[in-house]
């Protein structure tokens, strides 16, 4: 299966998602602009005081008109200075409550995500997104986002004054700012795209790590070390030149705006000396200039956060356009229980067929194994029952209805698929097994862990039930991992159960009491369990061999074996003995 990361939203995607979010809290939104409009208001007076100062000064006015004008100055920086606290503070929290609006709709949407979508993309992709880019679009909204907000307001205000002071003066004052406006195009057309190809760079890097932390026994056994460490440091490079070139345009473009800043401030002093301007006014329209400077110069610093940001927020709203689980809420419920699969095939890309035309169909109640060789075809199978994947030809139908169709929460009431991956959530144990059933009470959380053998050891715990599990808690193994990830499915109660070597983590004792012990909890139930312990074949009702893709032999364990075919062989070896 091939690698195809997952969509990144476009310009306008991400402009329409950014409204949605503002109008999600205009209150919050409106009171930070009015209250960064008046800190800019009060902003204005002290360099227009100290114009009326020099006039007063040019025309002998007392010590005390003076004095006045600078008690002036200082209570409208006192109020400036309450002004700004108030809308950073008001910015930052509609910043925090907007970044808790992202999270939930990144959980939500990477949970709507179908299992073949998340595996095809690599759950690095998928990780970093929730982890960097996550985290990158936190920083702009709690932080660079309040801060620009309050500037360009600043910005536009002391601009504003300049031309209210004059006109001409205004007009020369924005002309001078034509080298920072050519330096800042030049940097906005190569930087989403660098960001973005950064962000690309940077899931490959975690891609590559997950992979290779995952799959570390098998690369020692294998001996491919050397391999992966070459794929490492290809993936490394390729960030390394990603991230060098997006310093590149910081190196050019900030050099270039801090040059450009004194052009409009030395011209407006020359202008206003060759036209005679009256030096109160020159004064005052050259601090509005200088003044004009600091907003604009932090406008151009978050610029390249901005940049950074908006290239994170694409990849994370790209979410939104990957394809969804299935949810076809007009699907007509399945008239019963029964499995069919039909004239099945299926085959990955750039692969050859897993599945040449499977035919089967699972009673409801009954226990199928399915057995045969690895690469038959046994997993993919269980993906295709469970409605991970939809067949390429052919049809996978419960009660009728295609079970690759149906809506998510219909889909789990129906067919759970269990494999030997499983994860223990941060938390106590009584909240592992809540999220199968969140109103369970604690009655069928013992009986829960009892189904599946999992009881001694819970009991065995500081605090039982209530005992925190995972980093700063207790720590749990690979089979006490299976036995909590069995037990939410016990809770969770489905009518299909499909266990793909879901106790493969544990002894063959162990193994064997949990899946007896959920055979007999979801008794009237179908489970459909696919091994290679031939005793789950052996306690099953019936036996499905694959073999190379296809279903080669289907009948009871007692019938197969005194058939003398691929599962009487696959007995007999497993036994160690000669086939009756």
């Amino acid at each position: 299966m091939t690698t195809s990361q997952l969509p990144v939203a476009g310009r306008a995607d991400v402009r329409r998602a950014t409204l949605r979010l503002v109008k999600a809290d205009r209150r919050a939104f409106t009171a930070a602009l009015l209250l960064n409009a008046l800190a800019a208001a009060t902003g204005l007076v002290g360099p227009w005081l100290v114009g009326r100062i020099v006039d007063a000064v040019r025309a002998g006015r007392g010590v005390g008109s003076v004095d006045r004008l600078a008690l002036w100055i200082l209570l409208c920086s006192l109020a400036q200075l309450l002004f700004a606290r108030a809308a950073r503070y008001v910015g930052h929290r509609f910043g925090e409550r907007t970044l808790a609006r992202v999270r939930e709709e990144f959980v939500e949407r990477a949970l709507a995500l179908p299992a073949s979508v998340v595996e095809r993309a690599g759950t690095g992709d998928l990780t970093a997104r929730g982890t960097a880019d996550v985290s990158t679009v936190g920083t702009t909204l709690r932080d660079a986002g309040p801060e620009m907000l309050v500037c360009a307001v600043q910005a536009l205000f002391v601009m504003g004054a300049v031309f209210a002071l004059n006109p001409l003066l205004g007009v020369f004052g924005v002309l001078g700012l034509t080298p920072i406006w050519c330096a800042l195009r030049w940097y906005l057309r190569r930087a989403r795209d660098g960001y973005l190809t950064e962000g690309a760079t940077t899931s490959g890097v975690a891609e590559i790590v997950t992979a290779t932390v995952t799959g570390a026994r098998t690369v020692e056994a294998l001996r491919l070390q050397e391999q992966r460490i070459a794929a490492s440091r290809d993936a490394l490079e390729a960030n390394r030149k990603a991230r060098f070139y997006t310093l590149y345009l910081r190196t050019v473009f900030f050099p270039a705006v801090e040059v450009s800043y004194s052009i409009p401030v030395a011209g407006v002093l020359l202008l206003g000396g060759m036209l005679h301007v009256g030096i109160g006014v020159v004064v005052s329209a050259a601090l509005y200039l200088r003044q004009f400077s600091e907003p604009l110069d932090q406008i151009l610093m978050r610029v390249e956060q901005l940049q950074s940001s908006s290239a994170s927020f694409a990849r994370v709203e790209g979410l939104a356009q990957a394809p969804r689980a299935a949810a076809d809420r007009a699907a007509p419920a399945p008239a019963d229980d029964r499995i069919d699969v039909r004239g099945v095939r299926y085959a990955y890309e750039r692969g050859g067929e897993v599945l040449r035309g499977v035919d089967l169909t699972v009673r409801p109640g009954e226990r199928l194994a399915v057995v045969g060789p690895s690469g038959a075809g046994k997993t993919t199978l269980s993906r295709l029952l469970a409605g991970v994947e939809a067949p390429g030809a052919g049809t996978v139908t419960v009660g009728g209805v295609p079970i690759a169709g149906l809506e998510p929460e219909r889909l789990r009431r129906q067919v759970v698929l269990v494999t030997q991956e499983h994860h223990v959530f941060l938390g106590t144990v009584r909240d592992n097994l809540l999220i199968a059933e969140p109103a369970a009470p604690d009655e069928d959380l013992w009986a829960a862990l009892t189904a599946v053998g999992a009881d001694a050891w819970v009991r065995g715990l500081p605090e039982g039930l209530d005992t925190r599990l995972g980093s700063g808690g207790c720590a749990t193994d690979g089979s006490q991992a299976q036995q909590l990830a069995l037990a939410r499915v016990v809770l969770a109660d489905p009518h299909t159960l499909i266990l793909d070597e879901a106790t493969a983590l544990l002894d063959p004792t162990t193994a064997r009491h949990t899946e007896r012990a959920l055979a007999a909890v979801l008794e009237g139930r179908t489970v459909i369990a696919i091994a290679h312990r031939l005793h789950t074949a052996h306690d099953a009702d019936r036996v499905a061999v694959m073999e190379n893709g296809l279903l080669t032999e289907l009948g009871t364990h007692e019938d197969l074996v005194a058939a003398g075919g691929a599962y009487a062989a696959l007995w007999s070896t497993w036994h160690g003995d000669k086939a009756p």
